[in-house]
């Protein structure tokens, strides 16, 4: 890794992240068990199972009947498992060969679902509708520079009321040095406009090499986040900080149960994810965003231990197995 103190611009940490990606998709369509969805009618994919979960006290009915927008999809395995929980959904990415994986993978399973190949920070522009819950999971904001613009993408994607879910890696672990023997701090935790540049020929999930293997990452506080998506107009519903990750972070952890792994023992002081929840605002003049005018009522809702959580649209948040 190395601090890209360089001014990379935008369109070139795109372009270096989009060959990324494109590379991953083989080795993930390998790796990411699609048989379990295709032999069992019933199988929903881990990082679902757990979001419905975190999102059962604010959805009483669950996802079915719900218009369901999953920002950066990947090759759709958490958008197909929300189309089985009985959403209507459409998945957004960036990789053209992410979305055909999953467009093959939805006919496979006989499935519908509507796929858009954009950048998130144009989503709005380019998805057709609005929705009573836009969805994003683990790993996904690193990947993008301007959080405000993000922001105001979501909000405008919501129905008045409706229902926003983060969950993602806590930039708290993402400051660590993952080869460190016990918990170091090794990265910048603030952010400062400039991406971390990474170079890493491995994926996190199966094997093969990445043959683009290099990486554009930026650091975002935990303020950061919640400063753009209420200034975008959404209220903060729960905020949640866990202990466990869906992936293998650094050999220091351990896998206590199923999928999901901890830091073990005296170092699980640190908090692996973060969840947002929250709802969108009705509707002001003009799009929401960084300096726009909110109603009062927006503000913090409930503040839990473990860091993740839904919003509303005038806010909420959280996985892939």
């Amino acid at each position: 890794m190395s601090d890209a103190q360089m001014g990379i611009g935008w369109d070139e940490a795109r372009a270096v992240n989009l060959a990324n990606w494109e590379a991953r998709v083989p080795l993930h369509v390998a790796a990411y068990g699609l048989d379990a969805l295709r032999d069992d009618p019933s199988h929903l994919s881990q990082v679902v199972r757990t979001d419905l979960a975190a999102l059962g006290p604010f959805l009483a009915d669950g996802v079915a009947g719900l218009d369901v927008c999953h920002l950066q999809c990947h090759i759709g395995t958490d958008t197909l498992s929300l189309a089985r929980a009985g959403a209507r959904v459409t998945g957004v990415d960036f990789s053209p060969s992410a979305l055909a994986a999953a467009a093959d993978l939805a006919e496979g399973l006989g499935l519908a679902a509507t796929w858009v190949q954009t950048d998130v920070l144009d989503a709005r522009a380019a998805v057709k509708g609005d929705f009573d819950l836009v969805y994003t999971s683990i790993g996904t904001i690193t990947w993008l520079a301007d959080l405000d613009r993000w922001a105001a993408q979501v909000h405008a994607l919501l129905r008045p009321g409706a229902l926003f879910y983060l969950r993602d890696g806590h930039p708290a672990l993402y400051a660590l040095d993952e080869s460190a023997d016990g918990l170091v701090t090794g990265y910048r935790y603030f952010p400062n406009g400039e991406p971390l540049e990474w170079v890493e020929e491995s994926t996190y999930v199966g094997d093969g090499v990445v043959s683009s293997p290099r990486t554009l990452e930026y650091p975002h506080s935990l303020a950061e986040v919640m400063t753009a998506l209420l200034a975008a107009g959404l209220a903060i519903e729960a905020f949640d900080e866990g202990d466990t990750l869906p992936w293998r972070f650094s050999p220091l952890m351990e896998e206590p149960s199923g999928r999901r792994l901890r830091l073990s023992g005296a170092t699980a002081r640190a908090n692996p994810h973060h969840v947002h929840r929250g709802r969108a605002s009705p509707r002001l003049s003009g799009r929401p965003g960084r300096g726009a005018s909110r109603p009062a009522s927006t503000g913090i809702g409930r503040l839990q231990p473990c860091a993740c959580g839904p919003i509303r649209s005038g806010g909420r948040c959280p996985w892939t197995g």
